[in-house]
């Protein structure tokens, strides 16, 4: 170039765009809320739905956070993957509908509450249960405006203005309509049956209320003697033993034995009623031979174990030699009674006199212990379940009470705690294992420890206990006509999961199946304060089986219900509201209203009652397109949901089901305050973005367990830092574009026509992606895309059309037309994921204050730009040019040459490839100089590719001067009215 030659910089078409590579997202996104606030985004979308053709409505109903705390990382997750379904939905042409809700009663804020009444000393049972009530309310109200904004700022669309709340007047109306609708079928009942209670909380719990961590627990070895075999009755001496004055009674040796259980609640053996085997247990017949010094056993002894167990267990009592005297058959089992180990004991007043059965059971095992099984019908459910089944419900004890203490009827341990107050242990155990050691009652003790079930609030231990409280029979007939799918709460339940409900990811099919096929009758009732009451009334002096035992009364329940309509749940507690429900049509003193609350898993389960069915801007037919939580509510909400739509409506509330894993630290562990190791979302955002916190999600496949710490937040912003470039460089392309330069599909170079093919392919995939939920597979393929097809080859090879070529070429408009296309494609493909973003590239085109990408749909793509015989030709071009630069890339390591440019290679191809390539189109497509083509043999040496069969390419240099416009090295430069250009610059000029 001499010092004459003009600068052709200016003449050249270069990128114009004021996009800045460097995002500043956490400083710039607030900016975009206020801006969609301001606009109303949501709100508008409602108003074209409208307005504007028919849109097929898709609602995802919004499982309820509760309204207590800041966000943790899992929040964000959820809120975020429930973001991209409806923001996807709704651009691909659907009205996509998402009311925010809140879970706002139940324990987690009466506990708060009740926290500060103990700080300033003060018994929360002294306030007055309304006033104890709006204090619950206004600690959920503060929560719900806190996590709000934090929702929000994660860029999660929806109708925050009104969101649902089970604490709204109508919804804790609702709430109890729906209650009542089990009371008006005969599904509602009153029971008294082991529940899971909380000692440190004072209520019952549900299992999805119930977590298991490690527990240290007694283990005992108790031996009940034998009381009668048969038809062989033995008398009992003062110490409540076999007498046997009949000498031939004793002959066989089984009736001086002892059966032996093993336990690791000592604190139900003052509950015992029976002892269990299974009958398909082989048992045996032991007598001690020899034992240590310290032994509660002695030699002659005889017991009774499994025999799998009977060595580990006579070990344990320190027993150093024993023989197997016979088999004992389960007939013999059967006929036995046995005395409890109690009876007898001094001070006592003869209270475990009592015979104790020996029953069978499958669900005893000869994993641990004996082989036998010590029976509380009060504090176990497979206990409970063997009593029913033989109709022994009046031998149920009621031994414990609400604070896990023996109560005054119970003698020697009255007043003893399980638990205490804050779930450490009490002295139940211990004083229960003394008593025994008196009694000659243990022959071993030990401790172990194992996972134990604890209450996820308290995090403190829980114990079976009986308490009489109201069920929700799922096996009884409901008797309201809506039998499609049942007549049973659990067929329905059943019969939707298989037949009306889509599980992503399939295995959620199978787990709540299970759940519900092998599940309890549901347990509605707590004893709390905060909730919405049970709103029914029982007859005094009525039994719980008789038939006027719950009044049911639809003027009643119109009462109620318009009250709470009017004035919340609050009017149930107000002086009075027993006569005022009850009317003139009964004598109030004959009845008992009931103050306990319904089980919030109650509260959340019926809000498609009052937000799918109730709101003009719910569902139109009362029925979610999708629930979105994670793994953990197949036991929870969806689970709570399915019972109780099915009660009521008689079907599942949903169409379509999504689960998500929870969230770990890098390493792959827990996150734990404790640990140190949780992930805040607010920090995450502070330091990199919303969009980056979004774009982890994508990343992520949310079916298994999602890992995030530093490197992970790293590489997601890695990966869009190579996306805003694409972007960037399509928003600079396109700066003079308009669509008078736009070229038909059919008048394109062949290079364009298969980046539509391209496009219109992924268009599909995109789509079915989306519809699918399958957000990581959508961005992988729009990711591989946009840098790989896009920045690493098409922008690259038309580079030098965009910057270089004359304003009218067809090269340069069939290429514009192009970035055209897949700018409108890749923000509208990418919004629902980073919607921060793809607003600023959108408004950086098409600014305007009423502009934004939120408020388009992703655009038809024609299927006639689906060419598979183009795109087959064009794999295999591109197949030779990975050779081609593949060889360049060595010359560049040897620095033979710097660029691309300065090569001018010669490709031997076979005549087949040969037929496919245009010459001056391919040089184009390797960025070279000038290429030749030969279907001559490759030579020696040349360079190949393993996988591309039959080609080859020899390095050569491109002869003549380099264009100081475009950079080709042509043998023409020069030679043209403008100075050191190439013929194709020169005409550019002109």
């Amino acid at each position: 170039m001499s010092s004459e030659t003009p600068d052709y910089k200016d003449t050249l078409n270069l990128p114009k765009t004021d996009f800045p590579m460097r995002a500043g997202l956490p400083k710039r996104e607030p900016s975009w809320l206020e801006r969609w606030e301001k606009i109303g985004v949501y709100d508008r979308l409602r108003e074209k739905a409208k307005s504007g053709p028919h849109r097929a409505p898709f609602t995802l109903h919004d499982g309820p956070p509760y309204a207590n705390g800041n966000l943790h990382i899992g929040h964000a997750l959820n809120k975020v993957l429930k973001d991209m379904v409806v923001r996807s939905q709704q651009m691909m042409g659907r009205d996509a509908r998402y009311i925010p809700g809140w879970d706002c009663h139940g324990l987690p804020i009466e506990w708060k509450i009740e926290e500060k009444y103990r700080q300033k000393g003060q018994n929360k049972d002294d306030i007055p249960v309304v006033d104890f009530r709006q204090e619950c309310r206004r600690f959920a109200e503060g929560w719900i405006d806190v996590q709000r904004e934090e929702f929000k700022r994660l860029g999660v669309t929806g109708n925050w203005n009104d969101p649902y709340l089970t604490m709204n007047f109508h919804a804790e109306r609702v709430i109890a309509e729906e209650f009542m609708k089990f009371l008006m079928t005969g599904t509602l009942y009153q029971g008294s049956k082991p529940v899971m209670w909380s000692p440190v909380e004072r209520t019952a719990l549900a299992e999805a209320e119930i977590e298991y961590h490690e527990h240290k627990s007694h283990t005992i070895w108790v031996p009940f003697k034998v009381r009668r075999g048969g038809n062989a009755e033995m008398p009992l001496d003062d110490a409540g033993y076999d007498a046997g004055a009949d000498q031939a009674l004793l002959a066989d040796e089984l009736h001086q034995a002892r059966v032996v259980i093993w336990t690791t609640t000592p604190w139900t053996i003052p509950s015992n009623k029976a002892v269990a085997f299974n009958p398909l247990i082989s048992y045996g017949l032991y007598r001690v031979n020899e034992t240590q010094e310290e032994s509660w056993t002695t030699a002659g002894d005889l017991y009774v174990f499994a025999d799998t167990l009977a060595e580990d267990a006579l070990t344990k009592s320190r027993v150093t030699a024993f023989d197997r005297v016979r088999s004992v058959s389960t007939e013999e089992l059967a006929g036995l009674t046995l005395a409890h180990p109690l009876a007898g004991i001094d001070g006592a007043d003869g209270y475990w006199d009592y015979d104790v059965p020996m029953i069978d059971g499958d669900h005893v095992t000869e994993d641990a212990g004996t082989g036998f099984v010590h029976t509380a019908p009060s504090h176990g459910s497979d206990d409970f379940d063997a009593f029913v089944k033989r109709g022994w419900m009046d031998r149920m004890t009621h031994n414990i009470g609400p604070d896990s203490d023996f109560l005054p009827h119970v003698p020697l341990f009255a007043g003893l705690t399980v638990f205490d107050a804050k779930g450490k242990e009490g002295k139940a155990n211990t004083a229960v294992i003394a008593k025994l050691v008196e009694a000659g009652g243990l022959i071993a003790r030990g401790q172990v420890k194992h996972s134990y079930p604890h209450s996820w609030r308290s995090k403190a231990p829980v114990i079976f206990r009986n308490t009489p409280q109201w069920f929700a029979a799922i096996d009884r007939p409901v008797g309201d006509g809506q039998d499609e799918y049942g007549t049973t709460i659990r067929e329905r339940a059943l019969t939707s999961i298989d037949k009306l409900v889509t599980w992503t990811p399939t295995t959620g099919r199978n787990r709540l199946y299970s759940m519900i096929e092998s599940r309890p009758d549901w347990v509605l009732s707590r004893q709390r304060a905060w909730g919405v009451p049970l709103t029914c009334f029982t007859k005094k002096g009525a039994l719980p089986t008789d038939p006027d035992f719950l009044l049911r009364d639809e003027a009643v329940n119109a009462r109620v219900t318009a009250a709470f309509e009017a004035e919340g749940a609050d009017a149930w507690y107000q002086p009075g509201a027993k006569a005022r429900f009850l009317g003139n049509d009964y004598d109030a003193d004959t009845y008992e209203q009931v103050f306990d609350i319904l089980d919030v898993w109650f509260d959340s389960g019926s809000t498609h009652a009052f937000v799918l069915r109730d709101r003009e801007d719910g569902s139109d037919d009362g029925i979610a397109d999708l629930y979105l939580e994670g793994t953990d509510q197949h036991r929870g909400w969806f689970h709570s949901s399915m019972l109780q739509a099915c009660g009521t409506m008689g079907r599942a509330p949903y169409r379509g089901v999504l689960t998500h894993g929870f969230t770990l630290d890098a390493k792959g562990n827990k996150m734990s305050k404790s640990v140190g190791n949780t992930v805040a979302p607010e920090k995450v955002i502070q330091q990199y973005g919303a969009d980056i916190l979004r774009l982890w999600v994508a990343q992520s496949d949310y079916t298994a367990d999602l890992r995030i710490g530093d490197e992970i937040l790293k590489g997601a912003a890695d990966s869009y830092r190579r996306l805003r470039n694409t972007l960037r460089f399509l928003l600079g392309s396109l700066a003079d574009y308009s669509d008078d330069l736009r070229v038909a599909r059919d008048d394109m170079p062949e290079l364009e026509q298969t980046m539509l093919h391209m496009v219109e392919t992924l268009d599909r995939q995109v789509k079915a992606g989306y519809a699918a939920y399958d957000f990581q597979g959508v961005f992988q393929k729009v990711f591989h895309f946009a840098t790989i097809d896009l920045s690493a080859f098409y922008f690259d090879v038309r580079k030098d059309a965009l910057y270089c070529d004359a304003d009218d070429s067809l090269d340069r408009r069939a290429a514009l037309t192009v970035l055209d296309i897949l700018f409108h494609r890749l923000t509208t493909w990418l919004a629902p994921i980073l919607v921060f973003t793809c607003e600023e590239v959108w408004l950086e085109r098409f600014p305007g204050d009423d502009s934004s990408v939120h408020l388009q749909d992703m655009p038809d793509t024609p299927e006639s730009w689906h060419d598979p015989v183009l795109i087959e030709k064009a794999q295999k071009l591109r197949a030779v040019r990975r050779v081609v630069t593949g060889a360049l890339e060595l010359e560049r390591q040897a620095k033979t040459i710097g660029a691309s440019l300065e090569a001018a290679p010669v490709v031997y191809v076979t005549p087949q490839l040969a037929a496919l390539i245009d010459r001056d189109r391919f040089a184009t497509l390797c960025i070279v100089s000038d290429l030749t083509i030969s279907t001559d043999p490759v030579p020696e040496g040349a360079f190949t590719l393993p996988d591309v069969a039959g080609v080859g390419v020899v390095f050569q240099k491109a002869e003549g001067q380099k264009c100081q416009r475009c950079w080709n090295i042509l043998p023409d430069v020069g030679t043209h009215s403008h100075p050191d250009v190439c013929g194709r610059c020169d005409a550019a000029l002109d």
